[in-house]
């Protein structure tokens, strides 16, 4: 029986390509209308299996590449769509996703003249195998209307998508030839997650930032390369909207789903590829906000979260900003001595965060000047956010 999403679905790929032909080739028909009955007959046949989604914001030139490795995917074509989710709802993401489609439906049309071509001219009497009029998987544009966020956006693509196994990356990614392949091999009858392999390529003497941004690749279910059954996703509601940047929303659904007792494997094939972009000065402030998230994944998991997370509890933060704060009680009561005293103890504190940072990072003058900066400015503003997630989402954390 067709349902709703299905009749939507249909609608809406026969109309965007109903769009296409009239501005591709107004004065010509073409089977472009035929190619919409038949990306609507692999959804109703039920060829397609995986559904990527890739939430994206305002960046065409990274989502184009992560585009170009998913249309070369060691991966039967009919069996997989790709569902861009743009965050941003911008015409200049959609251009470029427009595109893609021209390309794909063009390639197609190209094909299957000579599929007919081949069939015409030969004197066989049955059709040719070696030719087929698909050679790119679907790929569908989504923009996010509502609530906005990496995780409302991926809310809205895994709800668009039409298979089974949701797999999930970022446009800043780029998926091996093989990464669907080994994804979607690893899913036994009980397993109801997977995650891969994310190659996080870092320099000989990587920055602070790099050397932090390449931990990723240590992380259990990072949606940067991890798959899911679509009805798992839908039992626990998706992901929870309020990480509202994209730090831990993952976790989060990990968490749920393991303390439901599902089954998970790990498929070390399936790789991914996450360049590391270049980042402004002194992007570590900005990144203290994440801290914030920390505390809703505590309020949710809190077993898990110790089990799982580093120790993350900054302790050295509590102590340089306690040493702080008695610097400026002492200058204000006119203690002298016990001024002094704060403000060795705060040097000491954060000199050795300092050097701690410094270690095993580049020691170019322009990146110590900003270590330097930053391991004074860092614990105060960490703390901050840290207090006003506990606040913000009424749980003790520290």
């Amino acid at each position: 029986m067709i349902n709703r999403r299905d009749t939507e679905f249909a609608e809406g790929t026969i109309a965007s390509l109903n769009d296409l032909q009239n501005s591709l080739f107004p004065l010509s028909p073409c089977p472009l209308r035929l190619c919409g009955l038949l990306l609507f007959i692999l959804k109703m046949t039920k060829m397609i299996r995986v559904s990527v989604v890739v939430p994206t914001f305002k960046r065409p030139e990274l989502l184009s590449r992560c585009l170009t490795a998913l249309s070369q995917q060691d991966f039967d074509p009919t069996a997989y769509e790709v569902i861009i989710v743009d965050d941003a709802a911008g015409i200049e993401t959609k251009r470029l996703v427009e595109n893609w489609l021209s390309a794909q439906i063009l390639v197609n049309v190209d094909q299957e003249k000579k599929y007919r071509s081949v069939w015409e001219n030969s004197s066989v009497t049955s059709a040719p195998t070696s030719l087929s009029p698909f050679s790119f998987p679907v790929f569908r544009y989504v923009p996010v209307t509502g609530t906005h966020g990496p995780a409302a956006a991926r809310n809205v693509g895994w709800r668009a998508a039409c298979g089974e196994i949701i797999a999930f990356t970022d446009d800043d990614c780029i998926p091996d030839r093989n990464w669907l392949k080994a994804g979607v091999s690893a899913f036994a009858d009980e397993v109801v997650g997977v995650w891969g392999r994310t190659i996080v390529p870092i320099p000989d003497t990587p920055t602070d930032y790099e050397l932090n941004a390449a931990r990723l690749g240590l992380g259990e279910f990072v949606t940067a390369n991890c798959f899911y059954r679509r009805d798992a996703i839908a039992s626990i509601g998706g992901f929870d909207e309020r990480f509202t940047a994209a730090w831990r929303e993952d976790s989060d659904v990990f968490f749920t789903l393991l303390e439901r007792g599902s089954q998970f494997v790990h498929a070390p094939d399936a790789i991914v590829v996450h360049p590391i972009r270049k980042a402004p000065w002194a992007v570590s402030l900005s990144q203290q906000r994440k801290a914030m998230f920390n505390a809703l994944l505590y309020k949710k998991h809190p077993v898990l979260y110790r089990e799982k997370l580093p120790p993350v509890t900054p302790w050295h933060y509590y102590w340089i900003v306690s040493a702080i704060a008695l610097a400026l009680w002492s200058v204000l009561s006119e203690h002298l001595y016990f001024a002094l005293a704060a403000i060795g103890a705060w040097s000491v504190l954060t000199g050795r965060f300092c050097w701690q940072r410094l270690h095993q990072t580049s020691h170019a003058p322009e990146h110590i000047a900003e270590m330097i900066v930053t391991s004074v400015l860092i614990p105060p503003v960490s703390l901050f956010w840290r207090l006003l997630g506990a606040l913000k989402f009424r749980v003790f954390f520290l």
